[in-house]
């Protein structure tokens, strides 16, 4: 990669781990004590992270559109300001009105800040070259949830559940902005790399060729491309409810296995360092095939270790966790490859959001929902996550390879 790849994928990731882990995993720290001095109820802080995600889903393809139209840096940038306000308003927050307009302030930064505009912020600058670089961001991304867990809860202990908001809220100004700040534009990055190398412009063209020829097989069969939209936007939602649910749910499933709940939590943190293996992988491994060969490899990762630990219980329950965070991983990447793979570059911010919103509303529903079968099914929901599990790979198995 180029010096300009790496200065693009390392703002890019290390402002997202900052968007990541405020965003996702804030609620789950200052849920307790927040409640408790608002008085009500903690669920009513997974409510209202449930309404940012909400806001984010139906915001979602407004602000691919500005990526398309003005690039992503001024979009990332207004995403930090956002963010420090929601999160400033929410360590501000006296009853439930003030704490869900704080929570709608923050889902109108996920819109603008999260992976979904990172990716198309990507591939608003290096066009169809861009599956490296979304696998570099989605890596650096990955240490989001270490970040989250760890920072705030050192922060709350010290400054209170108010403080953590506000130290969420400084990073993003202090830090992410800036960070942002850096990301190329598109013109200056284009400029450059003909510059660079003559070789670069005639592999440019050969793509541009090949992609044409690919928007016009779409163009006669609309139907066709219509298909491929809806099975990506069931994909991309299915895989988010599994995720957000285990992410929820994990050490009280192992639990129910026979797994000691001090050792559940201790095995579902393996999650995370899982998720970014995963990612390595398909650096190392998956780059030069098309992106729909490592996600079908992907999506048997979770019906595998889902029925694996139904029939063989508490001692597979480490190898489970890991081979459902590996796959995992590659999934999340597939949200940026594949609609760039089957699409081309061309409306690539516009139509990510348009995909991913199906995924936010999954997301939002998969904690209430999930806990809810888990209640009343037990372990045995593992069925219904090994169950959908395979329908996102008989989706995947739907879509035809593009040879481009």
């Amino acid at each position: 990669m180029s010096t300009l790849v790496y200065r693009a994928v390392s703002v890019v990731g290390f402002a997202q781990i900052i968007s990541y882990a405020a965003a996702n995993y804030l609620a789950a720290v200052i849920a307790t004590p927040a409640s408790t001095e608002l008085g009500f109820s903690s669920t009513t802080i997974f409510a209202g992270f449930s309404l940012s995600l909400a806001v984010a889903g139906l915001c979602g393809p407004y602000t691919g559109k500005l990526v398309d139209t003005l690039g992503g840096r001024p979009v990332l940038i207004l995403s930090n300001i956002i963010f420090a306000a929601g999160f400033t308003l929410l360590g501000f927050a006296q009853g439930l009105w003030t704490l869900l307009l704080a929570y709608a302030i923050v889902g109108l930064g996920m819109a603008a800040g999260l992976f979904e505009v990172a990716f198309a912020s990507i591939v608003r600058i290096f066009g169809k070259n861009s599956r490296n670089a979304i696998t570099g961001v989605s890596l650096i991304a990955g240490f989001a949830s270490v970040a989250g867990w760890t920072l705030s809860v050192y922060v709350q202990e010290r400054f209170g559940w108010r403080g953590v908001c506000w130290f969420w809220a400084s990073l993003h100004v202090f830090v992410a902005l800036p960070l942002n700040t850096l990301l190329p534009s598109p013109p200056k990055l284009l400029h450059l790399e003909k510059k660079d190398s003559a070789s670069t412009d005639k592999v440019d063209k050969t793509d541009h060729n090949n992609q044409q020829t690919l928007e016009s097989k779409i163009k006669s069969n609309p139907h066709a491309g219509m298909r491929t939209t809806l099975l990506l936007a069931f994909i991309f939602a299915a895989s988010a409810f599994i995720g957000m649910g285990l992410m929820s749910h994990l050490p009280r499933l192992l639990e129910g296995i026979g797994v000691p709940l001090a050792v559940a939590f201790t095995v579902g943190a393996l999650v995370g360092p899982a998720q970014i293996i995963g990612r390595i992988l398909d650096f190392l491994f998956l780059g030069r095939l098309h992106p729909l060969i490592g996600t079908r490899l992907a999506a048997l990762a979770h019906p595998i270790s889902a029925i694996a630990l139904m029939f063989f219980g508490a001692p597979f329950a480490v190898a489970a966790v890991v081979l459902h965070g590996l796959g995992n991983g590659i999934l999340i990447i597939s949200r940026g490859t594949l609609p760039l793979a089957l699409f081309g570059a061309q409306g690539y911010g516009q139509r990510q959001g348009w995909l991913m919103m199906p995924s936010r509303f999954a997301q939002a529903a998969s904690p209430f929902v999930f806990g809810l079968a888990l209640t009343a099914w037990g372990e045995n929901v593992l069925w219904l996550s090994a169950a959908l599990g395979l329908c996102i790979f008989a989706a995947l198995c739907l879509i035809p390879i593009q040879n481009r």
